[in-house]
């Protein structure tokens, strides 16, 4: 999705980073998870694992209720947006400009969503809005790439994979580095293998190949996908998606053109020129 790079400077631009430890996130981790389900409140690890779904729960629970005692929820979602907004005026001098312009139908579709499900998306959608263009532009993106995350993790567990099973499948299928994956997830060698052997025991592996099966799981999973991310799109007029599209593909190759995001990543995001899936897992 065009939207997806927009949303990932949070992870990368050290404008992002610098932000969060301003206010006591200095360690990579706590800042990533405390950043991420702040919209949610001081939530505890269990909710987070859940709804994050294929980190490690014990990962998780280095980091929250970590993350809380460094920071407060507010405080650290105005510095996500104010770092995020300075990284994308670094990399996207027009930045102000594209906001302005793209900004009301983002926040139509943001609208016009159904949260029934949707816990990431909901507490985005119910933040207070901010008075620079800039950050709201990011966090309507950040808003919309949620509402697919939850979305995604539907139909990951309506294929009946777990957080783990569903990060080897994605590895297998899209043929990126598996031992990324599993580092920056929190699994172990071990944990990782029997997730391996469940999916070669339902067909769906051969060996760390993919089966045909596997192939149309997979292909499954991001079609489902697809359809309930794209649902929202129906508030626009008819026109709408398509310009929509291509003024937010202009912002994610000034991204992906500044360097900021590494490929491959451990989020998953594709290289330029790829169609492949956004999610890992």
């Amino acid at each position: 999705m065009a939207l997806e790079p927009v949303h990932a400077v949070i992870y990368f631009a050290p404008e992002c980073r610098d932000s969060l430890r301003t206010i006591g996130l200095r360690r990579f981790w706590p800042g990533y998870f405390g950043a991420r389900a702040a919209p949610l409140g001081p939530v505890g690890p269990a909710t987070v694992s859940a709804l994050f779904f294929n980190f490690h729960p014990a990962m998780v629970s280095r980091a929250i209720p970590e993350a809380w005692s460094l920071a407060e929820p507010p405080a650290i979602i105005e510095a996500r947006r104010s770092g995020a907004a300075a990284a994308l005026r670094r990399m996207a001098p027009d930045a102000d400009e594209m906001s302005a312009a793209v900004l009301p139908a983002l926040e139509r579709v943001i609208d016009a969503a159904d949260g029934s499900g949707r816990s990431l998306f909901s507490a985005n959608r119910e933040l207070p809005g901010s008075g620079d263009p800039v950050e709201s532009l990011w966090q309507a993106c950040t808003t919309l790439r949620e509402h697919r995350g939850d979305g995604h993790v539907a139909a990951l567990t309506a294929a009946g994979l777990s957080g783990c099973e569903a990060l080897v499948l994605f590895s297998a299928t899209q043929q990126v580095p598996a031992e990324m994956f599993r580092q920056s997830r929190g699994w172990s060698e071990s944990e990782w293998e029997n997730s391996r052997q469940a999916l070669e025991g339902r067909g769906l592996l051969v060996g760390a190949e993919p089966s045909p099966s596997g192939t149309a799981l997979r292909e499954w999973i991001e079609g489902v996908t697809d359809d309930l991310a794209g649902n929202p799109l129906g508030a626009l007029d008819v026109d709408e998606p398509m310009a929509l599209t291509r003024a937010l593909a202009v912002l994610a190759d000034q991204i992906v053109g500044s360097g900021v995001i590494p490929f491959p990543n451990p989020i998953g995001l594709p290289g330029p020129g790829s169609g492949a899936p956004v999610e890992p897992g």
